[in-house]
């Protein structure tokens, strides 16, 4: 069984920064993919041609603590950043394991055991570093598994009127990739963007794309404060799904409303992702569900994994950064827990394995 001082598992920015940080502090290492691949996450979930940016939270002035991997200025296509990554890589010769799928962790007297699909290997710590790649599922009464999480192809959506749910970047780039399939098919049926918010909320480089679309005839209707309710069958046998655009509530309880009704293969939801809550479950990893009127950076009931400030969980020695802890956590912090944002940015994943690998070096020494 091979030993190494920090066990990585999951080969996304944060996985690549620990990795190579970890090489270039003199410290064994071992990262773990399950993709064919470096970055697979990146690449399986971006739509093709979509831009990088080197994007950052307002209001956190720390620059990139990696500037290897900082994403240029000048905005350049998912797949020429992810070439780029894999040719660092292989420049570097970081130590990675390819198509290997993890499984668990146990506990030794004075090392832990990262057990996966293709054998074990011991750990002085271990990093989780896999994102947060479960998409949520639509809460409606009715089977909405039809709906797509994730947009595969495009021009699918050609010649059909188009449903796509929520407010963000991610939305905000499924509906580009779609108006440009339509217009290059000179289809002008619309796509519809809904979000149960009254405000769309996308970065300036995604809504500048937006507006260059729609100038050169895209056909968008945004459906601001609609909230996807049912699904049903119609009397053809489709699967559909009924979302209300808005709702007049009268004194004597009866409610008064306007819904649309989309098929639910013509339908997108793009509402975020869930963290691994399983494997969190599984390893023994502590988390906090959220109580009404407490918690003000998650939902009611959605599950936060607890961290320190050096992003260390409750199982000692198993650091957890990137994408599986967006787009929040609870932080304990000078003896008190508090909530703590994180957006899912390539920014806060390559900042996290700089703080974790800098605190395991000090560990160590």
């Amino acid at each position: 069984m091979e030993s190494f001082d920090v066990v990585i598992v999951g080969a996304g920015p944060a996985g690549v920064a620990a990795a190579y940080l970890c090489h270039r502090s003199g410290l064994s290492y071992i990262m773990l993919e399950q993709g064919k691949t470096v970055f697979q996450g990146i690449a399986s979930t971006y739509p093709e041609g979509k831009n990088v940016y080197p994007s950052k939270p307002k209001d956190n002035p720390e620059p990139f603590l990696v500037e290897e991997l900082r994403p240029p200025d000048k905005p350049v296509a998912v797949e020429k950043y992810i070439q780029y990554v894999q040719h660092f890589v292989q420049h570097e010769n970081l130590n990675v394991q390819t198509e290997v799928s993890f499984e668990d962790i146990k506990d030794t007297r004075d090392h832990l055991v990262v057990r996966t699909s293709k054998g074990d290997f011991n750990a002085r710590k271990v990093v989780l570093a896999f994102g947060s790649n479960i998409p949520r599922e639509l809460t409606v009464y009715g089977d909405a598994k039809m709906v797509a999480t994730s947009l595969d192809d495009p021009r699918k959506y050609v010649g059909v009127r188009t449903l796509v749910i929520g407010g963000g970047n991610t939305a905000a780039d499924v509906i580009i990739s779609i108006l440009k399939a339509k217009r290059e098919a000179q289809d002008t049926q619309p796509v519809y963007w809904s979000h149960v918010a009254e405000k769309f909320d996308v970065n300036k480089e995604t809504a500048q794309r937006l507006g260059e679309e729609i100038l050169l005839g895209g056909n968008i209707r945004l459906l601001p404060g609609a909230i996807p309710r049912i699904g049903e069958v119609d009397e053809e046998g489709v699967d559909r799904l009924v979302i209300r655009i808005n709702e007049f509530r009268q004194p004597d309880g009866i409610e008064i409303y306007h819904a649309m009704s989309f098929p639910m293969k013509s339908v997108i939801a793009c509402i975020g992702y869930q963290g691994p809550l399983p494997i969190f479950d599984k390893i023994g990893v502590q988390t906090i569900a959220c109580a009404e009127g407490v918690c003000t950076v998650a939902k009611e009931g959605d599950r936060l994994i607890l961290l320190t400030a050096e992003y260390e969980s409750t199982r000692k020695g198993v650091y957890v950064i990137g994408g599986a802890i967006s787009p929040s956590f609870m932080k304990i912090c000078g003896g008190s827990i508090q909530e703590e944002k994180h957006p899912n940015l390539i920014y806060t994943a390559i900042n996290d394995a700089a703080h974790v690998v800098d605190s395991i070096r000090k560990k160590l020494a």
